[in-house]
């Protein structure tokens, strides 16, 4: 499966497409000044997520205010749940409550149409 440019750390292309329908789930956020495991903690979500079940990518970008949008993409509204519910991930998502983000929103939804695209010559 292929993780997109969940991090710095990460230099690939959008994901997908996948063939729908499937889960989104769009988290926003608005980081706090706090590091503290910060970035072990993101890391370690990666590489979780990549191996959890129904798990089919994720595109993630963060502007230099601190404005976060990650995008990730489940087979189903199972697969959706096991991510949220998965001990590590629950610990996380506490962390980032109380340490790492000024303020959040999650989006859960879903995909019925997906295609990809990419830069022609101009002519078309």
């Amino acid at each position: 499966m292929t993780v997109g440019a969940m991090t710095d750390h990460m230099t690939t292309g959008p994901v997908g497409p996948f063939e729908p329908p499937y889960c989104s789930v769009v988290f926003t956020s608005l980081r706090t000044s706090v590091d503290d495991g910060y970035e072990e903690t993101s890391r370690r979500m990666e590489e979780l997520v990549a191996t959890a079940p129904g798990f089919l990518g994720a595109d993630s970008a963060r502007t230099p205010g601190g404005l976060g949008i990650t995008v990730a993409y489940f087979r189903d509204a199972e697969a959706v749940k096991a991510w949220r519910d998965a001990p590590e991930h629950r610990e996380a998502r506490r962390r980032g409550r109380v340490e790492w983000y000024e303020e959040y929103a999650v989006h859960v939804g879903t995909v019925e149409r997906s295609y990809r695209g990419e830069r022609c010559g101009g002519d078309e």
